[in-house]
Formats: structure tokens, C-alpha cells, sequence
């Protein structure tokens, strides 16, 4: 770890992801520190949910993570500026965690204690509550947690009992979720429980205070591959007029409310009567052919914005994200429609990112 002044510079940065995407992560976070200019390697261990970027020149970390926009990683939960991981003994697991904290010369007006997405790291939930009061004692004692430190936040992240690893995180270059994860309810009601998909894309790409504005009541939508009607069931919510294209049966409950047009066709040859406020699609089928389908839709305008989902294949996941948002980004440029483009994969997701276009008029 360089060292400027006494302190510690850190020389590292940590991503959470869903386990089992870390050579993902990896990948993505090589080829981007690439773009801009940066050289390092990655460490990590399959399904543990997290990967390191280690820096190989001397410039600090910090320097790199203002850089790299965490809006645009896509399979990356959270990213943070880190230190070394500690080994800490069992006897007496703060001294370490405070020692490297006042090394660092860190300050911050927040403590969030973090684990891997794993059974294993839920098993240090006892843990961890009955470490934090002393620990956020003993830092507000010694000056490094206070009340105001520019939304700093400080990032302790166990990896077992006996392992953690410290890291800081930036107001507006980070996930302001607890784990980079955003949980939430699956009402009763929904058809299916891929609604929770469409909600999260909901939270994650639209700004709260925009919801009444680009999800509103009246609206067009057109949902390909409706069936059940998980997504419909969304739309209906914010009280839109939903186009169904599905050839399966729609929940009965969903029809009933008089907002759906079911209509059992090819959700890939349809095409809506007049431009819709928004598409969505969760079609169950190869990433191309389904981005080639929204792709037409965009580019003859058929509506304003769009959620979909791609459907991953078993290797080589990200070349092949990257590869349909480069296609449908060339197209949307040769045909001169401006429009701002978003993927990220959620936390309802599986083996899938979820993408969103906005078409700027």
C-alpha cells in the first residue's frame, strides 16, 4: 500500500456483484480502467460476490474511481475505494478496523456494515450488529466519524468472521442501496413475480420525481411477451392502456380491470397502431433477436421509451451485452434519433441485464 505523508493512499477499488458474475465484473472493469488510461489487475474467487481492481502505477485510487462512473458499469452493485483486506483476531476485532480507519486519515458522516449476497455472509449478521456501536463509538471519539463529511460514507464489507475489508464511497458515484441492492415486496396481486423487474427498472432509471410525469396515468404502452402479465400488471398500476401481445393467457383478474387489449400475436412482428408512450418486453429468447426487435421500434419511433430485458448466454456474458448495445446505439445514430441509453443488471434480474431507452425528441 503507497504511503504519502504518514497515510495510507489506497491503491485499490471493490465492486459487489451477484455471485456467480464476477468474471463479468472483471472484465468490464479492465476494459473500462483501459479507456481511461489506467493500468491494474483483478482479483476474485467465484460466487463470492465481489471482485477487486488493483492498481499497478502510483497514482491513487481515488483518482481512477472519479473516473469510472459507477452509472456506467453494468454488473457492478456498488464500487468503492478500498484498502487492504485485515485479518482480524477474534479477541479483539475493532483495534485493526480502527488502526487502518485513522491510517487512511478517512472521515465520513456514515458506517455501513456489508457482506457478499451468500448464505454465508447472512451468518454474520450477529456479528455485526454487536460490533457496531463500539466501533461507531470508538471512530466519533477519535474525530474520523462525525456529523458532516460530504456524504463520505464508510464501507465495511465481511467477508467471514475474521475478514473485512474497508472501503469509501461518494455521494452521486455510488448506489445509495445497502449492498448495491434494492429489495422489495412482491405485492399479491401481480400475476408473477417478473413484475418486481419492471418496478426495480422503474426505481433505477427514472428519478423518483419524474414518476408522475413518464409514468403516468392515460399513457400508451405496448408489453411483448406479456404473458402471465407480470409487466402488464405494472403498466396497470400507473394506469396506462396496455397492448398485450402474448399467444399465452393473461391472468383473468388483470383483464378485468378494462385497461388491457390482449391480443394473441408474435410479439416480435407486431406492430402498434399509432406511437406509444412505452414499450416493454421480457421475451424469453436470444439477445440480438430481441435487441434487432427493439431496435425497429426505436428508430421508427413507435414510442418514447422502452424497458427490456436481455437474456444472457452461458458464457462470454458481457461481449455479448456489449455487443447489442453497440448495435442498437449504431442504429439509433444512423437513423438520427438522439436518445439516452442505460443497462444495468438489477437485483431481480437472473441471468439477464435490463435495458432503458429514452428518446429524446
Amino acid at each position: 500500500m503507497p504511503q504519502g505523508e504518514g497515510r495510507l493512499i489506497p491503491d485499490q477499488l471493490l465492486f459487489y456483484c451477484r455471485p456467480g458474475f464476477e468474471h463479468d465484473v472483471s472484465t468490464e472493469v479492465l476494459a473500462c480502467a483501459e479507456q481511461l488510461g489506467w493500468h491494474g489487475r483483478t482479483e476474485f474467487a467465484a460466487q463470492q460476490g465481489h471482485v477487486r481492481f488493483l492498481v499497478e502505477d502510483e497514482r491513487p485510487a481515488n483518482e481512477l474511481h472519479r473516473e469510472l462512473r459507477f452509472e456506467r458499469l453494468v454488473f457492478a452493485r456498488q464500487s468503492l475505494v478500498a484498502l487492504p483486506p485485515l485479518s482480524l483476531a477474534r479477541e479483539d476485532r475493532l483495534s485493526s478496523i480502527v488502526s487502518q480507519v485513522l491510517a487512511s486519515g478517512w472521515s465520513f458522516d456514515a458506517i455501513w456494515h456489508e457482506t457478499p449476497d451468500t448464505n454465508e455472509g447472512k451468518a454474520l449478521a450477529g456479528l455485526i450488529k454487536a460490533l457496531t456501536r463500539p466501533l461507531e463509538s470508538t471512530l466519533r471519539k477519535r474525530g474520523a466519524l462525525r456529523r458532516k463529511a460530504a456524504g463520505r460514507r464508510l464501507h465495511l464489507f465481511w467477508m467471514d468472521g475474521d475478514r473485512v475489508q474497508l472501503g469509501m464511497s461518494f455521494a452521486g458515484n455510488r448506489s445509495e442501496l445497502p449492498g448495491g441492492i434494492r429489495r422489495l415486496r412482491f405485492p399479491a396481486a401481480a400475476p408473477s413475480r417478473s413484475t418486481l423487474k419492471l418496478e426495480e427498472a422503474w426505481h433505477e432509471f427514472i428519478p423518483r420525481d419524474e414518476w408522475e410525469e413518464r409514468l403516468a396515468e392515460g399513457m400508451q404502452a405496448a408489453d411483448l411477451g406479456a404473458a402471465p402479465g407480470g409487466w402488464t400488471w405494472q403498466l396497470v398500476k400507473c394506469g396506462m392502456h396496455v397492448f398485450a401481445i402474448d399467444n399465452g393467457p393473461m391472468k383473468g383478474d388483470l383483464m378485468a380491470t378494462g385497461l388491457v387489449e390482449h391480443l394473441r400475436e408474435d410479439g416480435f412482428v407486431w406492430e402498434p397502431p399509432y406511437r406509444l408512450d412505452w414499450l416493454v418486453c421480457d421475451i424469453v429468447d436470444k439477445p440480438a433477436r430481441v435487441t434487432a426487435m427493439v431496435q425497429r421500434w426505436l428508430t421508427r419511433r413507435w414510442c418514447r421509451e422502452a424497458v427490456f430485458n436481455l437474456k444472457l448466454p452461458m458464457k462470454r456474458r458481457r461481449e455479448e451485452v456489449v455487443r447489442c448495445l453497440d448495435m442498437l446505439r449504431q442504429a439509433l445514430h444512423e437513423a438520427g434519433v438522439p436518445a439516452d441509453l442505460r443497462c444495468r443488471q438489477l437485483y431481480h434480474d437472473r441471468e439477464e441485464v435490463t435495458v432503458h431507452v429514452r428518446l429524446r425528441d
